[in-house]
């Protein structure tokens, strides 16, 4: 089976955007259209970010100490 290409942009991008839109908001010169639609994107971007930090800390968890050595472990694959 094809492994699903990766369609969300990645943390650091994300949170990037999220930081412009931040700034564009807090500068308070936009339309209320303007900063609604700018908020909507903020949100679906800071979720986006948690979910990564999410993904980065089950990673972390699987490092495991075995014989007095960190072990990373993979995690099982969407295709399991």
């Amino acid at each position: 089976m094809a492994k699903k290409p990766n369609i969300q942009p990645d943390f650091e991008a994300s949170l990037a955007e999220l930081e412009k839109i931040v700034e564009k908001m807090e500068s308070g010169e936009q339309s209320l259209e303007e900063a609604l639609k700018s908020f909507q994107r903020g949100i679906e971007l800071a979720r986006a970010c948690q979910q990564g930090l999410r993904d980065a800390e089950q990673r972390v968890e699987k490092l495991v100490s075995k014989n007095g050595e960190l072990v990373a472990e993979p995690l099982p694959s969407e295709d399991e």
